[in-house]
């Protein structure tokens, strides 16, 4: 007698699916990403992004005390300064704001796991990830600005440096850096496979670091490529990165997995603001709901293989889980 197999016996009730469920997601998964401004009192609403905000030094510290309340452990810095110039030297400053905020957090909140962005784009007049030269990126030139933020960053506060730039040789430049000023216990989280997405619209526009002229496919990767993503991430961890990531998350599920199942060390994937502001945007229409879209791209992002998801979602995801 031929008989039935039956897989659906174990998705008969919510509790023996929860039971064998594959993949699940936690509120420790997650990384938070805030815009941190300069002033007193601005909690000002991204318009493309919605529920995420542009938050002074005071709002800062509120957001974050709420944060940690619903279970988020880490948060991503990133920084809008009150000047910018060719060079993005507002980005080293002792007193810049990021640096300002570091010190701030640290002192408000020591369980907190402070990660800082670490890039030229939102710092430079042309916006730009590098030193620009007759039209062009000069990557070795670059290197240096990037090592002096690293360790800006390092000295504030930070316990995590992500490097953002895409420049080549970065990860060694900031590493060296870093162990030669005795801050060998600060970890890099390198963006190793971050393409050229028009996925970051949204976020161009609350970091206000969309380029002036060109783009950005000379440093980031062509969105048609995957074996390069590998070639890329070699790199990375041979220069010394501690976790590797890639991003955008969404539409690259493939090179998560193809990463996830080559290297060893903890990936990270970025829920990137296209992704988020999307889904935001369809739900106001009342086309989707929000919680359940927004839950199943999370769990695909870690069904896919990363370890770490950073998303504008993480304290409304960290709430939803808790339903």
């Amino acid at each position: 007698m031929n008989l039935i197999k039956r897989p659906r016996r174990l998705r008969t009730s919510q509790s023996l699916r929860e039971l064998v469920k594959e993949t699940k997601l936690s509120a420790s998964d997650f990384v938070k990403p805030l815009f941190v401004v300069n002033g007193e009192n601005i909690r000002e609403e991204i318009p493309s992004m919605p529920g995420n905000y542009h938050l002074s030094l005071d709002e800062l510290e509120k957001e974050v005390k709420s944060l940690m309340a619903v279970g988020i452990k880490a948060i991503m810095l990133f920084g809008l300064p009150k000047t910018k110039d060719a060079e993005g030297s507002s980005a080293w400053q002792e007193d810049g704001i990021v640096q300002q905020a570091l010190h701030l957090l640290k002192e408000k909140f020591p369980d907190l796991l402070l990660i800082t962005d670490l890039c030229l784009c939102q710092y430079t007049d042309h916006g730009h990830c590098g030193v620009l030269k007759e039209g062009k990126i000069k990557n070795d030139e670059t290197l240096t600005n990037l090592a002096k933020i690293a360790l800006s960053h390092a000295e504030a506060g930070a316990d995590m440096i992500a490097p953002s730039d895409m420049m080549d040789g970065r990860i060694a430049k900031i590493r060296n850096t870093l162990d030669q000023n005795d801050f060998k216990e600060i970890s890099i989280m390198a963006y190793s496979a971050k393409y050229q997405s028009a996925f970051y619209g949204p976020f161009r526009d609350a970091a206000h670091s969309a380029p002036g002229q060109g783009d950005r496919s000379t440093y980031q990767m062509d969105p048609a490529n995957s074996d390069e993503a590998l070639r890329e991430i070699d790199l990375d961890i041979e220069e010394g990165a501690d976790i590797i990531m890639v991003k955008p998350a969404l539409s690259y599920l493939d090179i998560i997995q193809r990463a996830a199942d080559n290297y060893e060390l903890p990936l990270a994937a970025y829920n990137v603001s296209g992704e988020y502001a999307m889904v935001k945007a369809a739900a106001e229409k009342g086309w989707i709901d929000e919680k359940k879209v927004a839950l199943e791209i999370l769990t695909s992002i870690k069904r896919a293989g990363a370890n770490i998801i950073i998303t504008y979602w993480a304290d409304q995801a960290a709430e939803w889980l808790k339903e």
